[in-house]
């Protein structure tokens, strides 16, 4: 009776079950064992949902007012782990080190745009390219130090920007525990590269936290475990939900005001805060 449940056959109830088990950090297993639903099924649910949920937002998310905009990209793999991918798949997209970029507004924490890539200046120039095209009005920007911004922003938004970055120094002393630690930040400093942005509010804070977000609530972003993507098109699908979820069903504490809202109701582009079944309701 387990492996009989298929998608086609599952409850709204079901399906609100499966989603919710999979937003909140667990595994595709760990889902199937807490729902009592198939492998596949989860996986079937997972893609449609995803695939759904990215078509909703590249639509929705567009003509943004924002202010200010912190930018970063964050490692996962897929498939194996780079130094043990066989050799007639080395050099191939989604096997391998695989990083996710992405671009949180600072005060609404509305997640703006997201690109899954690899760390190379032609990956950082289309995303650029896709939050310059969600943008209404002039924003202030702050990245870290990667050389490629530098071209990426330059290339997508010329002089209507004010840009700085957040340059970090580290030491090269670890602890007992340095395996799995990163190095100590010694310093980190303010860089102005274009236009007039505010000094004092140049940040990445946000953008790193929601690092911390997405390592929590996506378990195949969790280190140190056996639970990462073994398909690239699968880490899409599971990036698209976790930012539908997070941008219009996840209150944020620091938005109330006084009720709870969502990012997107922060931004503007929602009025109410979404269930797990409206999510479900874009396949129809």
């Amino acid at each position: 009776m387990y492996n009989n449940i298929t998608m086609n056959k599952l409850s709204l109830e079901h399906k609100v079950r499966v989603i919710k088990s999979l937003v909140e950090g667990n595994s595709i297993r760990a889902t199937c064992r807490i729902t009592g639903t198939a492998k596949g099924t989860v996986t079937r649910l997972l893609r449609d949902v995803g695939r759904a949920c990215a078509e909703y937002q590249d639509k929705h998310l567009r003509n943004l007012s924002c202010q200010r905009v912190e930018c970063d990209e964050i490692w996962s793999f897929c498939y194996s782990k780079a130094k043990n991918v066989p050799k007639d798949k080395q050099g191939q997209f989604g096997y391998g080190d695989v990083w996710t970029f992405v671009a949180i507004d600072a005060d609404t924490k509305l997640v703006l745009s997201w690109l899954v890539g690899l760390r190379e200046l032609a990956y950082a120039c289309a995303f650029a390219k896709d939050i310059k095209e969600r943008l209404s009005n002039r924003v202030q920007l702050t990245t870290d130090g990667h050389r490629m911004y530098y071209e990426a922003v330059r290339n997508a938004f010329g002089n209507d920007i004010d840009y700085a970055m957040i340059v970090k120094y580290y030491g090269n002393e670890q602890d007992e525990y340095g395996r799995y630690s990163p190095p100590k930040c010694t310093q980190a400093k303010a860089k102005l590269v274009n236009g007039s942005p505010d000094m004092t509010r140049v940040s990445t804070s946000y953008i790193e936290r929601q690092n911390l977000t997405m390592r929590m609530s996506m378990r195949r972003f969790t280190r140190l475990t056996n639970a990462f993507s073994k398909k690239i098109e699968n880490l899409e699908y599971a990036v698209a939900l976790h930012f539908m979820y997070y941008n219009f069903a996840r209150p944020h504490i620091s938005l109330a005001n006084p009720c709870h809202r969502t990012p997107a109701m922060a931004a503007g582009i929602s009025n109410h805060v979404w269930t797990v079944e409206e999510i479900i309701k874009l396949l129809i």
